[in-house]
């Protein structure tokens, strides 16, 4: 049931029919500026459409106006392209593909870049095909990159399926697969990993586009080597020395702003205070939750913060625009208000503040002053979609106890450290107090737990973390664990930890807060343990309800859900766990939770 346009090539002749006026438009859009990625001006031209492309665009389009055609008064708004998101993963928005498009659609979002590796390490190449497969239904364009490292890290972590070279190779022939998806093991491409480098081959050889995630700062003979392996994007940079590697390496540079990652602002001075060519930069979320979503934007969040951090208007639309469809192969077919190209338009009455009016995509109006117009078909998700928490027992306090070496008063434990707004964590250290025998967390350091949830072992990998702020007897658990998507399990309290985590297998998936005995919150996400088919409002009320439930525990941090979420990513440094114990990723490899010699 893919929601299909026509290829240029095959609607060519009705198209040059529309433009020489001997046949009538579908749609014209008339009494606007239109704004020219390709080319950087603001002209008082008009636009025609036909077949859910663009047919004509120049200073009069009346002579493509028939009895049948919708005219569209612009009334002195700016005509310009749909927003792309050059890089996401539709699962950390808790949403369907479907419900993540009807979320996004009011926004402005007409195109997206996604990467499936959340789904791929709970379902395999099945949980990808079952993304795709309801991607293309939809009424905006969702291309996927086929996921490249489940695990993200061999060795380090274990998930409920691996993904192949092999199925790297049959994915590429898919018709919404775009490339590969970022290939995070960047230790294995530098050391010429001969998996990651025929996957990557593969993908070339498809003639599509490697994601990149480098994710160290090592900008030295490693990068260069990794570089060389193929990857042509990179969305992992924190500052402008990283926009400068990447772009000088003939990479584009991704920046990021997504729920809790602010990483514009530090990067985009490349090109506004250094003068770099702009076209090498796009802009992404990576990744916006469904509360971020319904409340304050998508992409057009991005383009709004990028030129609240002096970037020109213009500039800023073509990294969310032409730069991305460039990137991808895709400049032929959409990122701009010009010929042959898909018609994803955008009314806004202005370009810094950006509103978002009025959305046309292929043709066709989807939405209307912030309202969804347009349906967005579902996928009939199977029964084993919905049920992957398979803990393999009903778990106890006991399962969360931390023993000490024996006859310790104390001990000095290695804990992973929250940092505010960043995905890297700190390597730290917090000498604790034994009491029974048993480790037990202090002030602001507090236990977290990785439960193991895809083969049903029962087995629980037990650590701790600070920097959230919880106080008082409390306890959060989510099978939204990037990226092997575990369950991880923070808290003061190992019967609440246990309560919360049974909690979770007994709805399937998703988060909840407890307090003082009782759930604050629960976010069901029925789908792998990572999604909801729930409206994006409904979940997105959820998510809020949440989040004050965190804040209610004491929590301080912006976003700390997020913060939660990424514990288990043994591929970004310092200090993550993961089922097979606490990763030291400065160093790949797993680690003791006590320093020697205690």
């Amino acid at each position: 049931m893919e929601n299909h346009i026509k290829s240029w090539a095959e609607v060519a002749p009705h198209l040059v029919a529309v433009a020489a006026g001997r046949s009538p438009a579908d749609m014209v859009i008339r009494g606007g500026k239109l704004v020219n990625v390709q080319t950087r001006e603001v002209l008082d031209w008009q636009v025609a459409i036909a077949a859910g492309r663009f047919a004509y665009i120049g200073p009069d389009a009346s002579h493509c106006i028939g009895p049948d055609t919708e005219v569209i008064e612009a009334a002195g708004r700016y005509l310009i392209p749909g927003l792309c998101d050059g890089h996401m993963h539709i699962e950390s928005g808790m949403l369907t593909p479907a419900e993540f498009a009807a979320a996004v659609i009011p926004h402005g979002t007409t195109t997206m870049f996604t990467d499936p590796h959340e789904i791929a390490n709970v379902l395999g190449l099945r949980g990808v095909r079952m993304m795709h497969d309801e991607a293309l239904m939809q009424p905006v364009n969702i291309f996927t990159q086929m996921p490249s490292c489940a695990p993200s890290a061999p060795g380090l972590e274990t998930t409920g399926f691996e993904i192949s070279a092999d199925d790297v190779a049959e994915a590429m022939a898919w018709p919404g697969i775009i490339g590969l998806g970022e290939m995070m093991n960047f230790p294995g491409v530098v050391n010429g990993d001969p998996q990651m480098l025929a996957e990557m081959a593969a993908t070339m050889r498809a003639g599509k586009t490697v994601g990149g995630h480098y994710a160290s700062p090592d900008k030295g003979v490693a990068f260069s080597a990794y570089v060389a392996g193929g990857a042509a994007d990179d969305h992992e940079g924190t500052a402008e020395a990283d926009a400068l590697a990447r772009t000088r390496n003939g990479m584009r540079s991704m920046m990021r702003l997504g729920s809790a990652w602010y990483d514009v602002e530090s990067q985009i001075t490349a090109v506004t205070q250094k003068g770099l060519d702009p076209r090498n930069f796009i802009l992404c979320t990576d990744d916006c939750h469904s509360g971020t979503l319904v409340n304050d934007g998508h992409m057009n969040r991005v383009v709004r913060h990028a030129i609240a951090c002096g970037c020109d208007p213009l500039v800023a639309l073509q990294m969310a625009t032409i730069n991305a469809a460039t990137h991808f192969g895709l400049e032929r077919e959409l990122g701009s208000i010009t010929p042959g190209r898909r018609a994803d338009v955008i009314l806004t009455s202005d370009l810094v503040t950006l509103p978002i009016e009025h959305v046309i995509a292929r043709g066709k109006t989807v939405a209307l002053n912030g309202k969804i117009t347009v349906d967005c078909p579902h996928y009939d998700w199977p029964d084993d979609a919905r049920q992957t928490v398979r803990m393999g027992k009903l778990l106890d306090h006991a399962d969360f106890a931390v023993h000490a070496p024996k006859g310790a008063n104390s001990v000095v434990a290695k804990v992973i450290g929250v940092v505010e707004n960043q995905a890297p964590t700190e390597a730290l250290t917090a000498e604790l107090p034994v009491v029974d025998g048993i480790v037990e967390g202090q002030g602001d350091t507090y236990q977290i737990a990785l439960v193991e949830r895809h083969r049903a072992t029962g087995k629980v990998v037990n650590g701790f973390v600070s920097g959230f702020g919880y106080t008082g007897r409390m306890a959060i658990a989510s099978t939204v664990a990037h990226d092997s998507h575990h369950m991880i399990v923070v808290g003061t309290d190992r019967a609440l930890m246990a309560k919360a985590a049974n909690r979770l297998g007994e709805v399937g998936g998703g988060v909840t807060v407890w307090k003082d005995d009782a759930e604050l919150a629960l976010v069901e996400l029925p789908i792998a343990g990572l999604m909801s088919d729930s409206p994006a409002a409904e979940v997105a009320a959820k998510a809020d309800a949440m989040v004050a439930a965190m804040a209610a525990c004491g929590c301080t941090l912006n976003n700390a859900y997020m913060q939660h979420s990424l514990l288990a990513l043994v591929v970004i440094p310092a200090l993550r766990i993961s089922d097979l114990g606490l990763v030291d990723v400065t160093k790949f490899e797993i680690t003791d939770l006590f320093e020697e010699n205690t």
